[in-house]
This record gives structure tokens, sequence and C-alpha cells, in this order.
């Protein structure tokens, strides 16, 4: 482990003063009382609205716009269309790393989806902004639309999400199947679901020269800052990022994204400040989403009920202009053993807006298929779905055989099902009721997913007066990281959690990282540890250099930092303050930095995730065939818990998510034109609190020294992952009916009946 990475905190710091705690969340008097300052609050003076006009059409060109009757408009100050758009430092045709996503910026005429840019009208008022897109009135040469599988464009997708292969095999699938007493198959589909953040995506954006200040809603701060500088051919440090509050984000605001570039070009080209804010319709296109997935799933087991075959085919709608695949089938690459394994990838060039990464990408969609599969392959064996499960049970990650860093899963199905009383579930489908004579169903689903941590930065300031100032430039989209982190912080410099100020969401501060794929807390909060305990090793030096210091010489044997003191570890008495040991030595402060990254001999060695069990009851109408999830219990193990009161938060907010996609959710496209007919959110179905039942979240304990020093895994996605297949197989088992398309439709199962 590199010294860089490794935590310096263990030989000085006392545990549990602050991690652990069920603290409330820092930022929540300020959001229920309104003085929380979101992007679009910011108005600085001078401050022009603009609007992006987007076209209505899936797939042509745009053949006219009336400029002029927009810009006769009074308050309208300039319309910005493709032929007067100021050029580029970045071509945007060219992908951006790290995400590589190709964005449209009016770069020409031509219209790949709806609701893609086709202008940016800029006014004094927001109301002038909009009339004048009105008035644009734009015509088209239109195309058919290509909306699905029937007349989209298939492709192998030789990577799929972020990088990740297409395709990965280990063993001889053939045999597997051939060689199995019974083979289990299916065709499964999930459909678009879209980003609705109660905060839509937002910028404001003021120039000076050649430095631009930015207001946006961001998980990726310093990262974003560089991208912006590169397409504006701006020093990186010429760009500053405000974050410091997220109305949610889930994956799509760490992604560079068309209308927030304009909005920052409208405010260049102009020379005065711009906010540009989407509408709640526009968000279903240029900003990314959950792409549509159509799924084959083949398990082949034996006698005894194991499995010696698994095969995952998955095709993944993608826009027409660039190649992001939902890796939906590599979800069956981390829950259950088997010999032979393979899963592959196909891409569907659509009329559509590119899709990316949205909460458990790749992984939510997977294993909602892959859920139902194990459950018909435990019907098929006569097994309770549970003991199949626990049957084909992975000891080592599947097909690579590497141990995992920990794995407390068997803990997770024993607690969870002990809760929810899983051993009196009868085997037959369609066997239970409730005393008003509805259907009654209980099923289960494994969730799992990765815990990565990411590069990152943080500094710790001590000052004179004991107190601290802790700095890393992350994003807190509502999950209360900046709690967790601060309860981190104050751990590592032996404080009280309101001796720490604790500053972020600048792109001016340390790297903080990206705040995503579940590995915020775990990333930042090693950073920021780590700046703790080099303040403390600084401090210590002071100290015991010091002859007339209690702690004088105490270097060899060590010294204990709690309760904003040093005490000598070998006898606890002898101790001195830090304001007394600063004042000392005639400093009115002392800064520590800290990094993070995984120990890349460990990222090689162990396969690291967070595990899970859901357990899901239903009731259902049985003259209606109204589904209603009556009752959760999600059982989890994810390494040190910080904060138990925002974990459990966080599960809720998953298993919530896991109830909108297999009841709900669905983005409705009319394939005629390609328009998403329900973008708002009337239509767009997602739970409200009627929706959501009696909930229980389990804490599984579970001890993680090798994915990272402070043990840390990540919470946010996981919810999801386990939810979706266990109120699938819930419905199943209440009815008998066996639905694989996502959302379960009340028609799906009256059809059936």
């Amino acid at each position: 482990m590199s010294p860089e990475t490794q935590t310096t905190f263990p030989r000085h710091v006392r545990h549990g003063s602050n991690s652990g705690q069920p603290v409330s969340r820092r930022d929540g008097r300020l959001k229920v009382t309104g003085a929380a300052t979101y992007a679009a609050d910011n108005h600085p003076e001078g401050l022009l609205h603009a609007v992006i006009a987007t076209s209505t059409i899936a797939r042509g060109r745009v053949r006219s716009l009336d400029v002029e009757a927009a810009k006769a408009h009074p308050g309208v100050v300039e319309v910005i269309t493709p032929a007067n758009r100021m050029p580029l430092h970045h071509d945007p045709n060219e992908k951006m790393p790290p995400f590589g996503f190709r964005v449209e910026v009016l770069q020409d005429d031509t219209v790949r989806y709806v609701n893609q840019p086709i202008a940016v009208v800029v006014a004094e008022t927001l109301e002038a902004a909009t009339e004048g897109v009105r008035l644009l009135a734009p015509r088209y040469e239109e195309e058919d639309a290509r909306t699905g599988l029937d007349n989209g464009l298939r492709h192998e997708a030789q990577s799929v999400g972020v990088g990740a292969p297409g395709t990965v095999s280990f063993g001889d699938l053939d045999a597997g199947l051939k060689g199995a007493a019974r083979v289990t198959e299916g065709d499964y589909s999930t459909p678009p679901q879209y980003h609705n953040a109660m905060e839509p995506h937002a910028v404001v954006a003021e120039w000076d020269g050649d430095t631009v200040t930015i207001d946006m809603p961001n998980q990726a701060l310093r990262m974003s800052a560089a991208s912006y500088a590169a397409y504006f051919g701006i020093p990186a440090e010429n760009v500053l990022i405000r974050s410091p509050f997220l109305g949610g984000g889930f994956g799509s605001k760490a992604i560079l994204n068309g209308p927030q570039i304009l909005g920052i070009l409208a405010a260049r080209q102009l020379g005065r400040p711009v906010k540009l804010v989407l509408t709640r319709a526009q968000m279903y296109g240029p900003v990314g989403h959950r792409g549509r997935t159509w799924q084959k799933l083949r398990l082949g087991t034996g006698d005894d009920g194991k499995l010696t075959a698994l095969h995952h085919h998955s095709i993944g709608a993608t826009s027409s202009f660039d190649d992001f695949v939902e890796p939906a089938a590599n979800a069956s690459l981390m829950l259950y053993e088997s010999p032979a394994i393979r899963v592959e990838h196909e891409g569907l060039r659509l009329d559509i807006g590119t899709p990316g990464p949205m909460r458990a990408p790749g992984e939510a969609s997977g294993s909602a298929s892959l859920e139902i599969a194990m459950d018909e392959a435990a019907e098929a064996c006569g097994m309770d779905p549970l003991a199949f499960r626990l049957a084909n049970y992975a000891e080592t990650q599947p097909g690579t055989g590497k141990p995992f860093s920990s794995k407390a899963l068997r803990e997770c199905y024993e607690q969870g099902a002990a809760a929810f009383g899983w051993a009196g579930r009868p085997l037959e489908a369609g066997t239970m009721r409730d005393e008003n004579g509805f259907l009654v169903g209980w099923g289960m689903g494994t969730a799992v997913f990765p815990c990565p941590q990411f590069p990152a930065e943080a500094r710790a300031t001590l000052r004179a007066d004991g107190t601290a100032l802790v700095e890393t430039g992350g994003a807190d989209m509502g999950q209360g990281a900046w709690t967790a982190l601060a309860q981190l912080a104050a751990e590592s410099l032996g404080l009280d959690l309101d001796k720490v100020e604790f500053h972020s969401g600048r792109s001016d501060l340390p790297d903080g990282g990206v705040a995503g794929g579940s590995g915020h807390t775990a990333s930042a909060g090693q950073a920021l540890s780590n700046a703790g305990g080099d303040v403390i090793a600084r401090l210590t030096e002071l100290a015991t250099g010091d002859p007339d210091s209690p702690l004088f010489g105490a270097g060899n044997i060590g010294v204990v930092a709690a309760e904003g003191r040093l005490h000598r570890r070998d006898d606890e008495t002898r101790s001195q303050s830090y304001a007394d040991i600063l004042a000392r030595a005639g400093q009115k402060e002392l800064v520590g930095t800290g990094k993070s990254g995984r120990d890349p001999a460990s990222a090689e060695a162990f396969a690291m995730h967070s595990h899970g069990a859901v357990f899901a009851e239903v009731k259902i109408d049985p003259n209606l065939m109204q589904v209603r999830v009556s009752r959760l219990v999600g059982a989890f193990a994810a390494g040190r818990i910080i904060n138990p009161k925002l974990v459990r938060s966080q599960y809720y907010g998953g298993m919530i998510w896991g109830i909108s996609f297999a009841l709900q959710e669905e983005a409705v496209a009319d394939r005629r034109t390609g328009r998403i007919m329900n973008a708002d959110l009337a239509e767009y179905h997602v739970p409200v609190n009627a929706d959501v039942p009696r909930m229980e979240a389990i804490l599984v304990p579970e001890e993680d020294p090798r994915v990272s020093p402070l043990g840390i895994k990540g919470v946010g996605e996981i919810g999801v992952t386990g939810t979706v297949g266990a109120i699938a197989n819930a419905v199943w088992h209440a009815t008998g009916i066996r639905v694989r398309n996502y959302p379960i439709r009340i028609e799906d199962l009256l059809r059936r009946r």
C-alpha cells in the first residue's frame, strides 16, 4: 500500500467518538427552512435568462427558424443558432474524456432526437425568453423515427457502461447447458427511465475575461471544471464551479451535457451573466437516462439444484450518434456460482438522446431480470427460492475465483428472512389470501453493487482555538454525505463534531472526486481521514519535541487524540490541549493534507462488493388485479457504517426506487414521432407516500479491512438492485402469473389470468 493512500490516524486517534453515530443531517435545517441556495437561486447583477428551443422531431434537419420574429420581441437580447454560435475550442463531435460523451451544442442543423437543443433564446426576463422560443416556429425536413427493435440498428457492443467489456465468458457454456438436467430460459425487458430529480439541470454562468464562475448542480466538480475549460480553451484553474446543494443527481449530474454548455457559452458570447434552467419536459432527452433493454437468460441446473451454466444476453438502446449501452448482463458476473458463465451485450441505435448512468446503472436492470430467472429456475427444480440461492452461493467471485474482500450475504439472507417470516412461505403460487380476500405473494431478490474508491484529496486546518476547518471539493446529492464526511474528519482529528467546520461543493477546494457509483463517502472520507491524521501527526511532533510539554519524549510510545487533547498512550492522565500545543509553538494554525485511492494490489487480489437480500410482500385485488406492495424487508452488508441514520435513509430510498422500477416507472414514446408522451411528473409515475409500504432496513455488521483502511463500502445504489426482482417474484407467488416485462401492469395480469 502506498504511503499516500494509507491512513495515518489509527496510531493517534481513538475510534468511535463520531463515526457510527446516528447524527442528523447538518444541512437539514437549511433545506426545510428554504435557506439552502441551489444553482438557480443565484442572481448576479445584470443577469440574462436563457431558454433552449428543442426539437419536436426525432430525426431530420431544421429547415428554418424565424429568428427575426423572436428577436423582435421586447426583452429578447439574442437568438443563438448554428449560424451564429461562437466557436468552441473542443470539437463537440469528439468525445470528452473521462466519460466520453458527445454533446449537442448547435454544431449543425441535424436533428438526432426529440428535445435536442436547436437554438437558445436569451432575454432580460424568463418570460421574454420563453415567448421568444415560441416565436421561432421551427420547420423541419423530417425522416422516419427509429424507435424500437423492429427498425433500430443493432450492433455488437465492444464496451458497455463506462468502459466495461461488452462480452465476458468463463467456462464451457455449451457443455454446461447440454449437461444440465433442465434448462430454464426467458425473455425480459426493462423500459427507458428518465432522471426526474426534484431539481432540474441548471446553470448560472458569469465570465470575467477568461475566468468563469459557474453555479450548477454537479457530482464531479474538479473533473467537470477541467472539461468545461477544454471546451472554452482556458486553463482549468480559470473555471470555478459552485455546487453547495443538489436536489438529486442519480448519475446525470456527473455528466457534461449540451444545455449547460450552451448556458456558459451564451454568457461568454453576450458578455453578461446568464441563467439557463431546463423545464421538466426538457429533462427527457439531452441529459441522459436509463436505456431500455431486452434481455434473454438461460440457466442450466443439475439434479442437485446447482447451476451448470448461466447465459445472459442483453440488447441495450443507445443513440444514433454515441455508444453508451446499459451494462445489464454484467449483473450475472457478481452473484451466483456456475462453472460456465457468459454475458454479452448488443447495442440498438435509435433516434433518442444518449443514455447514461442512472442509479445502479447496469445492476438495476440486469438484476431485475436475473432475479426473476433465478426464481423460475428454483421453481423448475421444486426448490424454495432462498434455498436455491443458497445452493448456488458463490464463496469466491464467479468466473475469476477471486476471494471477496468481505461477504456477509449469508447473514443478510438469514436476518432478512427471519425478520420477514420467510419460513412460513408456501412453495406453491396463488395459495395465500389476506382477511379481505386479496391475493398475497412473497418474493425475494439478492442485492449487489460494486464498491469503488475514486482518487480524492482533502485539507484539514487545526486552528489556534482548538477547532478545525476541513475541506474537500465533493458533492452532496441529498444523501447526507457532508454529515458523514464531517463525522469522519472529526474522528480523525479527535474532536467533537461541533468543533469541526466542513467546507465542500466548490471546484477550487481539494479534489473530492466523483459523487457517484456509491463511492463518495469511501473516497472523500478516506482523504479527509488522512488529512486529519496528517494534522495530528504534525501536532504530535510539536508536542513531543517540546521539553516543557507533558508529552515530551512520547514519540516512540505514541499518543492518542481525543476530545481536543493529545494523551500519552501509556498514561492518559498526561495530556495537553491542541490550543496549548499550538500556542507554545507560536503557530496560529496547522495544516495537513490527505489523499485516497484504491490500493492497486488489493483491487487486483479481491472482488469488492456490497451485498444484501430484499424480501417483498404484495397484495393484489383478485378482480382488478391492482398490485400493492404491502411490506419490504431489506438486509444489507456494506462494510463499516459511519452514520446508521443516513444509511437507513439511503436503503429506504433505494427500495422505494425499486417499487417505482417494478410497478410504475416508464417513459412512453410515440412510435411514429419518437416524442415522449408522459414527460412530466403527472404522468411519468413514481411512488408517492401512499405507495410506500411498511419497510425495514437491517444493517448487517461487516468488517472489511481490504476494501480500504476505513473499511467503508457504498450504500446509495444497492437498495434498488434486490427490490425490483423481489416484487416481481412476489407478484408471481400471489397470482401464478409470471410477468417478465417492467413495469408490471394490471393488463399483464388481467390478460393472462
